[in-house]
């Protein structure tokens, strides 16, 4: 049984317990301020360092530049969620399966819910960008995916569960860099260069290891711990194919 509770000016459904206090909620907003002010300063060093150090930058459009930059901060975001979920999930013993009496998939701490609240502030500046430039950025399905993204991260933060499905899903995110670099070079025209081809070997790579063997563990760990969630946590985690 669940009951709604706000966090900031977002009613939402969370479990019977009260695991969103006040000083929790903080440190979530702490947290979706600071990803936001990363993702800022990233974008600013991307164009700065960019000019500098790349002479066709200042050959590229206006919108060319706007989005090369945008990719900045989001391979920005992508190295830091997949090595701070890869910490989480494998070299910290949070989600150890005999390390804690608590269920797994109750499990949290505090490092991990200030990595879900810097994500939160990553999704929120791309979507403002995407929608401020609409549709150069992306179409209707970048706001829906970010829109369900950050639906599904908040409501394993105010009830404390899922957030293992969360970082699996998080550290997928360590193909994106191999996606922007793609983009980087094949705007440079640089698609004949032993890197593209190299990058194209690592994204394909990347690709079947964090996005198809991933997922087919994470499709097997759900079903075998489908029985310790909370109807509630099958809403978040179903929500969470759309990070």
């Amino acid at each position: 049984m669940g009951f709604a509770l706000s966090f900031g000016s977002l009613p939402v459904l969370v479990s019977s317990y009260d695991f969103a206090t006040p000083n929790k909620e903080i440190q979530w907003l702490g947290s979706v301020f600071t990803g936001i002010i990363f993702c800022v300063v990233v974008y600013r060093l991307t164009a700065i360092l960019s000019s500098l150090l790349f002479k066709g930058y200042g050959k590229l459009s206006s919108a060319e530049k706007i989005e090369w930059n945008n990719r900045g901060f989001s391979t920005f975001h992508a190295l830091f969620a997949s090595f701070t979920s890869f910490y989480l999930l494998v070299l910290s013993d949070i989600f150890n399966k005999d390390s804690h009496e608590e269920l797994v998939i109750n499990r949290s701490s505090t490092f991990s819910n200030s990595v879900l609240g810097i994500s939160i502030g990553y999704f929120l500046a791309d979507l403002a960008m995407i929608l401020w430039h609409f549709p150069a950025l992306g179409g209707l399905e970048y706001v829906l995916h970010h829109g369900l993204s950050m639906f599904s991260i908040i409501q394993s933060l105010l009830c404390g569960q899922g957030q293992i499905y969360i970082l699996m899903v998080l550290f997928s995110e360590s193909t994106t860099p191999f996606v922007n670099l793609r983009w980087h070079l094949d705007i440079a025209d640089l698609k004949s260069s032993k890197l593209y081809v190299w990058n194209g070997i690592a994204l394909f790579f990347g690709w079947l290891i964090a996005r198809i063997f991933l997922f087919m563990f994470f499709f097997i760990h759900m079903w075998t711990h489908f029985d310790e969630a909370s109807i509630f946590s099958v809403i978040h985690i179903t929500s969470q194919f759309f990070l």
